[in-house]
C-alpha cells in the first residue's frame, strides 16, 4: 500500500488563489489545491469546469492570471525562466488524444524528449527510449510504428511512454482513458497504479471515467463554482450534499453506478492511511 508522505514535502503541488481567465471570461477564481506526494488524484467536474485548463496551469504550460503555485517545495510562478524549465522537466504530461507527432514513429516520439532535455550519451538514448516504451506496456515491435498504425489504447500508451521519458516525479494525465473500451480503460488504470508503485510517482488525472474515479484514484478533487469545491475519496464525495456533488455522483448514470458500489470498499485511502483490505490503519 502506498502511504502518505508526512512532513514539509508531503505535497508535490500546492496551488493557492489560482485564477484562469480568457478575456472577460473567468474559468477559475481563488482556486486552492494540494496534491499529496504518492497520491493518484482524479480531477473531475462538469463540462466547462476547466479541468484541462487547470492541468495546463499546474504543469507550467499556462500562466495563471493570479495566484501562487508551489511545485516540489519551490515557488514556480516567481522562479526564473531557467528554473521553471527545470521544474517543468520533473512533470510528465499525457495530453488528450495522445498528441503524438504523427510523422514520427513511437520510438522517435520518445527520443525527441530525450534528445531535447536528457543529459545522456546519444548512443544510449534508443535503449532508454525502448525501456520507457516497455514500461508503458507496449511490445517492442510497436516502437517502429507510426501513430496512424496504432489502436486507441496503444496511442495512449505511446503517449505515456513519452511522458515518462525524463523520469518525472509528477505525472499529469488529461482524460487518459477517454475513447477506450472498458477492458482497455481498466488495463490502463492498472498500469498507472503499477507505475506509481514502481517509480514512486504522484499522479494527477482529469477524467470522467467512473471506474477510474472509484477504483483508480486515492483522492478526487471536484471542480465547481470556479474552484475546487471538495476533495476526498469518491465514496466521501458521493455522500456530500452540495447540489453539484449530488448531481454528479447520485443522479443518472453516476447514481446507478453508486448503487452498484454500495458496500464495496473504496480504493486505497491514502490520506487516512487505512488499508481497505483489513479496515485497519497502516
Amino acid at each position: 500500500m502506498t502511504r502518505l508522505h508526512e512532513g514539509a514535502d508531503a505535497c508535490v503541488l500546492r496551488a493557492r488563489g489560482i485564477a484562469n481567465r480568457f478575456g472577460d471570461a473567468s474559468v477559475h477564481e481563488q482556486l486552492d489545491l494540494d496534491v499529496p506526494r504518492g497520491c493518484i488524484m482524479a480531477l473531475v467536474g462538469g463540462s466547462g469546469s476547466g479541468k484541462s485548463v487547470l492541468l495546463r496551469t499546474l504543469s507550467l504550460l499556462r500562466e495563471p492570471q493570479a495566484g501562487s503555485l508551489e511545485l516540489f517545495g519551490e515557488q514556480a510562478l516567481t522562479a526564473s525562466p531557467q528554473r521553471r524549465t527545470q521544474l517543468r522537466m520533473r512533470i510528465g504530461v499525457l495530453f488528450q488524444a495522445g498528441a503524438l507527432f504523427t510523422g514520427l514513429s513511437v520510438l522517435e516520439n520518445v527520443l525527441l524528449a530525450l534528445r531535447e532535455h536528457a543529459a545522456l550519451a546519444p548512443r544510449s538514448m534508443p535503449e532508454v527510449a525502448m525501456l520507457k516504451i516497455g514500461l508503458a506496456g507496449l511490445p517492442a515491435d510497436a516502437a517502429h510504428k507510426y501513430p496512424a498504425e496504432l489502436s486507441g489504447g496503444m496511442v495512449k500508451r505511446a503517449a505515456l511512454a513519452r511522458a515518462l521519458a525524463l523520469d518525472p516525479e509528477l505525472l499529469v494525465l488529461d482524460e487518459p482513458t477517454s475513447g477506450l473500451d472498458p477492458v482497455a480503460a481498466a488495463a490502463f488504470d492498472e498500469l498507472i497504479a503499477q507505475l506509481r508503485e514502481l517509480l514512486g510517482l504522484t499522479v494527477l488525472q482529469a477524467t470522467h471515467d467512473l471506474d477510474s474515479i472509484w477504483h483508480g484514484s486515492d483522492l478526487v478533487a471536484f471542480l465547481a463554482r470556479k474552484r475546487v469545491l471538495a476533495v476526498g475519496s469518491a465514496a466521501e464525495l458521493a455522500e456530500r450534499e452540495e447540489p453539484e456533488l449530488v448531481t454528479y455522483f447520485r443522479q443518472g448514470r453516476s447514481g446507478a453506478f453508486l448503487e452498484r458500489m454500495r458496500g464495496i470498499p473504496a480504493p486505497a485511502e491514502l490520506c487516512s492511511g487505512r488499508d481497505p483490505r483489513s479496515g485497519e490503519h497502516a
